[in-house]
């Protein structure tokens, strides 16, 4: 009887716990280049996906375009605090044009599996996470160097009491293929981003990103100034929208996009 009493008991709060996690809004890693701390709740799926994604980037002459669709990351709560995510691009197209060439490749892009862990409390004043991933060369080499690559990381969220601002950081630190192809080397991202919930549905953010890459054929660093918008149709579905601005002659010029974040 008291086992059966139990049981009930477990199964109940099961059901609450789920219960509750259901009413809070979809926490997205949509849209920006920071990425949230939040998880998916156990039991649920998420799928969030880039319905256009087009980037141009001009330089001495050479116009550069991609355009990147449907790109989708597929996630699932494994238990209170953490989710395992897929990230796959069905189909991207990158093409060079300049004096008397015209170059294109299209085709899938490269697989990423991710898993992120929640380290603070849900309730924490100052939320902190950390994500492990490693990309699988899935990608034609007309559009991917072929390599295993991997990295770490560590969503870092701040909510300003009795203001509807919010503070992340992304720090990364990533392992990736040499351009010669015949290693591996270092390389690190930083973003910074300040959220402003502007109404209960509409959340807009400013972000800066920069990434460093240690290739041993010479280091490359890119910035960009970015911008992004999210708006909730329901708790369960969110859509959004984001530019993102180059700073240097290394970086896109300019990246227009836009996606749906999809819980259930």
């Amino acid at each position: 009887m008291r086992g059966r009493a139990f049981l009930i008991g477990a199964v109940l709060a099961g059901v609450s716990t789920v219960a509750i996690a259901d009413e809070q809004p979809i926490c997205a890693d949509r849209p920006g280049k920071a990425t949230s701390t939040c998880t998916v709740p156990l039991g649920h799926w998420q799928i969030e996906m880039g319905l256009a994604d087009w980037t141009l980037q001009k330089d001495a002459g050479e116009r550069d375009t991609s355009l990147v669709i449907g790109e989708t990351t597929v996630k699932y709560g494994v238990t209170g605090s953490s989710d395992i995510e897929v990230d796959v691009t069905p189909w991207q197209r990158a093409s060079s044009r300049g004096a008397g060439f015209h170059d294109s490749a299209s085709g899938i892009g490269d697989l990423e599996i991710l898993y992120k862990q929640r380290l603070t409390a849900a309730d924490a004043p100052v939320q902190l996470s950390a994500i492990p991933f490693v990309k699988a060369p899935t990608a034609p080499h007309s559009l991917g160097n072929g390599k295993w690559e991997g990295g770490l990381l560590v969503p870092i969220g701040y909510s300003i009491p009795k203001t509807p601002l919010s503070i992340a950081l992304t720090p990364e630190l990533d392992w990736v293929a040499d351009a010669n192809g015949q290693g591996h080397h270092v390389a690190m991202t930083q973003v910074a981003s300040l959220g402003w919930q502007a109404s209960e549905k509409l959340n807009l953010s400013a972000e800066l990103w920069t990434q460093w890459d240690w290739d041993p054929a010479g280091t490359t660093r890119q910035s960009s100034a970015d911008a992004a918008a999210a708006y909730l149709l329901s708790n369960d579905i969110q859509l959004d929208a984001g530019a993102n601005f180059g700073l240097n002659r290394v970086t896109p010029d300019v990246e227009l996009y836009g996606g749906v974040s999809v819980r259930f």
